[in-house]
């Protein structure tokens, strides 16, 4: 993917992502993409060490998910280390 894909899709990843954990109106457009492109690493990686099978960063359901799965372990982590 080119970097305007990895934006938008990190965009859409960070804000599902930040839908589900209930942080949503707490975090803007720019958090939404680091989060959902961190997201993207971290759960290619949990998907790859756990089930040995790679990712392919690409405009499917499935590499969305994963993005989203690792968006929300990340926000879980980042949320209760500030409390």
């Amino acid at each position: 993917m080119g970097l305007l894909s990895w934006v938008v899709f990190g965009a859409l990843a960070g804000w599902v992502a930040s839908i589900i954990v209930g942080r949503n109106s707490r975090q803007g457009c720019l958090m939404n993409i680091i989060v959902g492109v961190a997201g993207a690493f971290v759960g290619g990686f949990l998907s790859d060490t756990l089930f040995g099978q790679a990712v392919l960063f690409d405009w499917s359901w499935r590499s969305f998910g994963v993005a989203v799965l690792g968006a929300v372990i990340l926000l879980v982590i980042f949320t209760r280390r500030r409390r």
